[in-house]
């Protein structure tokens, strides 16, 4: 059979379809960019903000539209919402999240042993999913209680999986030749702490870094209270990313407080430092939500001056989406929309600003290079855009491809529309 697989949202969710196309892949089936073509598409959802929702939706529908046999929809839109899901035109079957590792088994009607037995070797997905970088997902669930979230709803508390299984999945991505494994979940942080004897993240980014074959890991989002300062000295092995994305979601005491944010400006900027000092070129990236219930020109404009203080190295900010089900969808003092979209532009602008002058200080310097995506054009050479560890956007050009390569590349100028910077490889 041929299988098309899409997603809407989180690196999770990446992560996850991922997985279950090496699944298909290792019992004979083709994996397809096209849902027209495929006999069964399957469209991981998300339900985070009103707008992943409708694109959840939307995605699902064209699915059934192009001619996919089957469409299944899965994921937190799918989880929290089954039977709207189940009403959509085309859609043939919902499967839960507390479902989705048995999908496969599920729809091929085999048991899940026959699954477990197999040997995995991960490929890129094709089409518009095709990533060099391989992201595994180490633990499901969260045990926050931010008053802005669907995900604990749609995917319960923090569970995690065994080093084992983790490290299972991360070999198959290096037999398909991936050079970056990205360790990622809901709740990072929280991995291992589930298990009958405790275990901490640290213990499982050395159980990956102990792996033959491995060039480079990067964490995923992690909660700054789930960061502990003795991680740092993981880094001194170079294979681990310079990147910390470390949520903030507002720089203002009163509304951290009520999104339910267990920490305070001051503890953020304390730990910020800490790592800085430790690590002064480590990239760290955020999120920020404007508009949220209660948040007042003033409380904007602290949350504003927060982030230009920190100086982050890129991020992205979200307009409030109410979200029924939450604690937040019934406060009061709700924010014009029209304000907090306003709003949402200015906090963009401070992170485009500061991202540059992060990037700044590489240029006249070399850096390494993971090629992700490379074009050709009609004089016969490669337009190449690529990641530095440190989290670093570099566009070369080049007389051959290179893509999922790890090339040294020197640091040239900032590039004039996009926030990244523009190199040169270095002859060998």
């Amino acid at each position: 059979m041929k299988i098309f697989f899409d997603i809407v949202g989180c690196r999770l969710n990446q992560s996850e379809v991922e997985r279950l196309a090496n699944i298909f892949r290792a019992l004979g089936h083709e994996i397809v960019g096209d849902p027209g073509v495929a006999d069964i598409a399957v469209i991981n959802t998300c339900a985070v903000t009103v707008k992943a929702a409708a694109d959840s939706r939307k995605k699902l529908r064209r699915a059934a539209r192009v001619g996919a046999k089957k469409v299944i929809a899965t994921g937190c839109w799918a989880t929290l919402y089954p039977e709207e899901a189940r009403a959509l035109p085309g859609v043939s079957e919902v499967v839960s999240n507390a479902e989705k590792d048995s999908l496969v088994s599920k729809v091929l009607n085999i048991p899940d042993e026959v699954v477990a037995r197999l040997t995995l070797v991960r490929e890129s997905l094709p089409g518009v999913r095709r990533r060099t970088r391989a992201f595994i997902k180490v633990q499901e669930g969260c045990n926050n209680h931010c008053t802005y979230c669907l995900t604990r709803l749609a995917r319960g508390g923090s569970h995690s999986r065994a080093l084992d299984d983790i490290q299972r999945d991360v070999q198959a991505a290096l037999t398909g030749g991936a050079k970056e494994i990205v360790l990622t979940g809901v709740q990072l942080g929280a991995w291992g702490q589930d298990f009958p004897q405790s275990r901490r993240l640290d213990d499982l980014i050395a159980g990956v870094l102990a792996m033959p074959g491995i060039q480079r890991v990067r964490l995923s989002s992690i909660e700054p209270w789930d960061f502990d300062p003795a991680f740092l000295s993981l880094w001194q092995d170079e294979r681990l990313c310079r990147q910390l994305h470390i949520p903030l979601q507002s720089g203002d005491d009163p509304i951290l407080k009520a999104m339910g944010r267990p920490i305070t400006s001051a503890e953020y900027l304390d730990l910020i430092g800490m790592i800085r000092e430790e690590i002064p070129e480590m990239a760290i990236t955020t999120d920020v939500i404007t508009g949220f219930p209660g948040e007042t020109e003033e409380s904007f404009q602290t949350s504003e001056a927060f982030l230009k203080k920190v100086s982050f190295a890129g991020g992205h900010v979200f307009t409030y989406s109410p979200r029924p089900g939450t604690a937040a969808f019934n406060m009061k003092e709700h924010v014009p929309a029209q304000v907090a979209k306003r709003r949402n532009a200015i906090l963009r602008e401070v992170l485009n600003e500061t991202s540059r002058a992060y990037r700044d200080q590489f240029i006249g310097r070399s850096l390494w290079v993971l090629w992700e995506s490379s074009t050709l054009h009609q004089d016969g050479s490669w337009e190449l855009s690529g990641l530095t560890d440190n989290y670093v956007r570099v566009l070369a050009s080049a007389a051959h491809d290179h893509w999922n390569e790890i090339l040294e590349v020197s640091m040239e100028a900032h590039h004039s529309s996009r926030p990244a910077l523009i190199g040169s490889l270095i002859a060998k």
